[in-house]
């Protein structure tokens, strides 16, 4: 796409922001039956009438960008200065004049009888989006991004919704920790990192705690390292083990990734509490005394090592199925042992992909606070602390922005590992060629190990799932009442059936608003975030690393300070989002982004950019290149992001807790209320329902994306025999 070309759809993008309702509705689309006049007036009828005359300068910068948009070439100053200038004056008059009135002072000057300001609404949208295209030509006609405007765009697009979403929230809330009430104090930031709560090595020699900075390190290194090698070995033996029961690693490997992780915690504690099953029955057969060992470190890392080891199967398996069998085969036939094969070829190749397995495993464990809740027990981290400084009796948002911050430091920290361990090496593995070669088997020895790792996991997750699915069909699992019903279910989804179907049940409204948000949320997710990937990993530009950088923001920061970062940044003008079904939306999608993008950047490590190259000989723009070349070479990276961001969007809860409304209440929040009524069991029979919603929407997904498949010889054929050279 050319610069002109996309600086005249900017431009008709930018007249239709002028056409349709300037300020936000707050009954949707019922107000556009009053368009022109009243709260669906645009913005030239605004201006005409002197009530919005201090925005005046943007249709002038809408006829800037049309002089420089319909001459024959693209004049990129111009574009520059009227895509600049109409997002500046945007949000600077969003800022200064909100519902009260003025709310910059020392403006008043000029604008002291401004009268009151709702928020923006779908006319400033759409001219936004317009100026984003004016700064996207303009850099295009300038040379930048190589001259091609279609980068130009989701470069500058991408970057100023992440900018919105991700970095203002976060910096919103984090500009608290260096406030004492409203009086600005640096060096209360200072006192706040430094905390003895924070750093405290007390437990090497006494009997308290250490300082939750350390307990967090210690839980997520062991979370990380835990799930990616039970990940791996799950991948190894589904792709390379020979293993007939390959669909049924896949359903129990997914079932611990689609459920509510604090259902999780209360099946461990229904298990392996003081008056637990397996507690009593190991204090009653070998008198082992009963004990709360549950609570604590142990318990929490189960719990999350639950959750997370799917994720880290998910991106191996992808990695794995993605590997050229020639290249194992090049090395078996130099007379290499299994052995030698998988340390010397199949190991490094598979580096990318443990790293983002290690790394995501790594910050959601960082982020994870419904497991350390439940199970924590006095062992803190940083997210309970967090949470409870924001929804605690002291409610102090410093001492929680400044937490906050020690995650992010941890969570960077991380990620320059990553990069330092990947280093600068090549992991190329699909190069356009034509490959039938056939997996090396693994060694026996590998798949001995791997096979005594697996099938015991696989055992206890179908206890803890066995404890949820059948706690929902008993009076009170918790009680011991084992005794059959089927209350608890008709309480949540009970439908009557008097002149047509009505849906009766207290759970069925929470339900199809999950649905909704998460069928609508996790396809923007995974578009944008392999969209990120490939602009990562396959361009070149000015602030690569920086915009890589902001996709990992939102993934580092704890679901609840996202979520009151949220409110914070969107309950008042210009952008107001509080109380409507796009708050969560917004937020599950720039919250599961990084799952995305990391999951690309793995994919994309492993496919020659002489794929690339050959597509551009051939005339194919870069949009066509992506769209025909690399999107189908992707899609374990696009199942991964689609399950993972509609798991996520159905099971988050701690991001969108204080974001719910009585018109959009979300699944979990409703089961976090029934626990916290008593209702267990009501509780359990709901999750129930979730995990086999979430569970047939995921093998959807799978049946309808497909998985990338490198052609092989048939099963049947040998591998070519190694023979002596002059043989």
């Amino acid at each position: 796409m050319g610069a002109l070309k996309l600086a005249r759809l900017a431009l008709l993008c930018a007249a239709l922001g002028l056409l349709l309702p300037w300020h936000g509705l707050e009954d949707g689309f019922k107000e556009f039956r009053a368009w022109p006049h009243g709260n669906a007036a645009p913005l030239p009828m605004l201006l005409g009438t002197g009530a919005r005359w201090w925005l005046w300068p943007l249709p002038c910068l809408v006829l800037l960008g049309a002089a420089a948009a319909l001459g024959k070439r693209a004049h990129a100053a111009l574009l520059l200065l009227a895509g600049g200038g109409i997002t500046f004056w945007i949000f600077l008059m969003g800022e200064a004049i909100g519902l009260r009135g003025l709310e910059w002072q020392w403006l008043s000057p000029w604008l002291a009888e401004a009268p009151p300001q709702p928020s923006l609404g779908w006319g400033a949208l759409l001219l936004l989006v317009g100026a984003t295209g004016f700064l996207a030509a303009g850099f295009a006609a300038l040379g930048g991004f190589r001259g091609d405007a279609f980068i130009a765009f989701l470069v500058t697009g991408s970057g100023f919704l992440l900018l919105l979403f991700v970095f203002a929230p976060l910096t919103t809330i984090l500009l608290a920790a260096v406030y004492e009430g409203k009086d600005f104090a640096p060096h209360a930031l200072v006192a706040r990192l430094s905390a003895q709560e924070a750093w405290s090595l007390a437990c090497l020699s006494t009997h308290q705690g250490c300082g939750v900075v350390w307990n967090t390190l210690l839980l997520a290194t062991l979370t990380a390292a835990i799930s990616t090698a039970i990940g791996l070995f799950f991948a190894l033996l589904a792709v390379r083990g020979g293993m007939r029961a390959t669909p049924l690693f896949r359903a129990m490997t997914l079932l611990p990734l689609i459920t509510p992780p604090f259902v999780v915690a209360m099946a461990l504690i229904v298990l392996f509490g003081r008056t637990g099953i397996v507690t009593t029955l190991l204090w009653e057969w070998f008198a082992i005394p009963r004990s709360r060992w549950i609570y604590g470190l142990p318990g929490v890392l189960l719990a999350q090592v639950l959750a997370q080891a799917p994720i880290a199967f998910l991106l191996l398996d992808g990695a794995l199925r993605a590997i050229s069998p020639s290249l194992e085969e090049a090395s078996a036939t130099m007379g290499a042992r299994r052995f030698t094969v998988f340390r010397t070829v199949t190991w490094p190749l598979l580096r990318p992909a443990l790293a983002a397995a290690f790394l995501l495993g790594f910050v959601e464990s960082l982020a994870d606070f419904g497991n350390p809740l439940v199970l924590g027990g006095d062992f803190d981290v940083l997210s309970t602390r967090i949470f409870f400084a924001i929804a605690g009796a002291r409610h102090d948002p410093g001492r929680a922005a400044a937490l906050a911050l020690l995650l992010l430091f941890l969570t960077f920290g991380a990620f320059a590992l990553q990069a330092l361990w990947l280093g600068k090496r090549r992991y190329t593995t699909v190069t356009g060629k034509g490959d039938s070669g056939l997996p090396a088997p693994l060694p026996k020895g590998l798949k001995f190990t791997a096979a005594a790792i697996v099938w015991p996991w696989m055992i206890f997750t179908a206890v803890v799932y066995g404890i949820i699915l059948v706690g929902g069909f008993v009076h009170d699992i918790g009680r011991g009442d084992m005794s059959f019903t089927w209350r608890h279910l008709t309480t949540a989804f009970e439908v009557e059936w008097q002149d047509g179907m009505a849906l009766r049940g207290s759970a069925w409204d929470s339900l199809l608003t999950t649905l909704e948000v998460a069928a609508i949320s996790a396809p923007l997710t995974a578009g944008l975030g392999i969209l990120l990937a490939w602009l990562i990993a396959r361009q070149e530009f000015r602030g690569r690393r920086l915009l890589e950088f902001m996709t990992m923001l939102s993934f580092a920061i704890p679901g609840t300070v996202v979520g009151v970062s949220y409110i914070m940044a969107f309950n008042v003008p210009p952008v107001e989002l509080t109380g409507t079904a796009l708050i969560l939306i917004l937020c599950f999608v720039f919250r599961n982004l990084p799952v995305g993008v990391r999951g690309g950047i793995a994919a994309l490590a492993q496919i020659d950019r002489s794929l690339d190259e050959a597509s551009a000989t051939m005339g194919a723009s870069a949009l066509q290149t992506l769209r025909r070349v690399i999107l189908p070479l992707m899609r374990p990276a696009i199942i991964t992001a689609l399950a993972f961001s509609f798991v996520h969007a159905m099971t988050a809860v701690s991001a969108v807790i204080f974001l719910v409304s009585a018109r959009h209440n979300l699944a979990t929040v409703y089961i976090v209320g029934r626990v916290e009524a008593g209702e267990m069991a009501l509780a359990i029979a709901y999750s129930t329902a979730l995990i086999l919603i979430m569970l047939a929407v995921v093998i959807g997904i799978e049946k309808l994306v497909g998985r990338a498949e490198i052609a092989r010889r048939a099963g049947g054929a040998p591998p070519p025999t190694p023979t002596r050279a002059g043989a």
